[in-house]
């Protein structure tokens, strides 16, 4: 018991350290560097019943003709290759229970979408598609401390090479953070975060807390948050937004009614499964 009030008394203490001494600067909302513009489709424009599996470039080349930013994430496989795939297994999407980390490119080249004929596309057939048209919110997804640095850094010498594209970095993990303000500050950085409280998935409860509330900002100064829509009214993003002024993004939204709101909160909409604009 006493061990537990420790722990909330340390959290509460991070959290008011963070609203009274958080140097992150009042950003500027109004452009957000070109990026405030669009709203962004999660994992591209898909739709499986259309046979448009979700991180596809059939669904990604279908959001920038509609004019949408998107959303996507990207792994390192075996050998180095940046995969773009939401989750680190692809049991869901191809049905095949193995992790990416464990795949070579020969093996992820003969895998399949969600049934359909459409591959597991690589960042660099992504980015082309989007390059002078519409932005990229990307999201880092590294195994742990294992390959933070390398997945991190082959992702900006990657993105480096295509000039005319917009885009921002962002990911759960704030030491993904810490490393891009430290390596490239330049980068536009986004701090990914959820009520992990009330849903901790194993997570410890000081992790949660420090998670839910984004108290690594005090460290990694994020250029924007990336919250759930449904937490959106937990303290730590209250406070990024309201006090500091850092831009927020809002996912995953899948009414339009929801993306209006957020819209009228000032929030930029990740959307799946509906149109903003109809």
């Amino acid at each position: 018991m006493m061990k537990t009030v420790l722990i909330i008394l340390l959290c509460l203490l991070l959290l008011a350290i963070l609203i009274l001494f958080l140097p992150i600067g009042k950003r500027k909302k109004q452009g957000f560097y070109g990026l405030a513009a669009y709203s962004y489709a999660h994992r591209g424009l898909h739709d499986i019943e259309r046979g448009l599996p979700e991180n596809s470039l059939r669904a990604f080349r279908l959001a920038a003709e509609y004019g949408y930013g998107a959303e996507l994430d990207v792994h390192l496989s075996k050998d180095g290759r940046l995969v773009v795939m939401h989750d680190e297994s692809l049991l869901r999407t191809a049905g095949v229970d193995r992790k990416i980390a464990d795949c070579t490119t020969q093996e992820l080249d003969v895998l399949r979408l969600q049934g359909t004929d459409e591959k597991i596309p690589y960042l660099e057939e992504v980015l082309p598609i989007f390059e002078g048209r519409t932005p990229l919110v990307i999201e880092i997804k590294p195994v742990g401390s294992k390959n933070r640095a390398v997945l991190t850094e082959q992702v900006c010498a990657l993105l480096d090479r295509f000039p005319k594209l917009q885009y921002c970095i962002e990911s759960f993990d704030p030491f993904v953070l810490l490393w891009l303000r430290k390596h490239r500050p330049e980068v536009i950085r986004g701090q990914l975060a959820a009520n992990f409280i009330k849903d901790r998935s194993g997570l410890r409860l000081i992790t949660a807390f420090l998670l839910t509330h984004m108290c690594l900002n005090l460290l990694t100064f994020p250029h924007f948050i990336a919250y759930k829509f449904e937490d959106r009214s937990c303290l730590g993003a209250v406070v990024s937004r309201r006090v500091w002024g850092v831009q927020e993004f809002n996912w995953t939204l899948r009414t339009a009614q929801d993306v209006k709101q957020s819209k009228k909160n000032g929030a930029l909409p990740i959307f799946e499964l509906c149109r903003p604009d109809l």
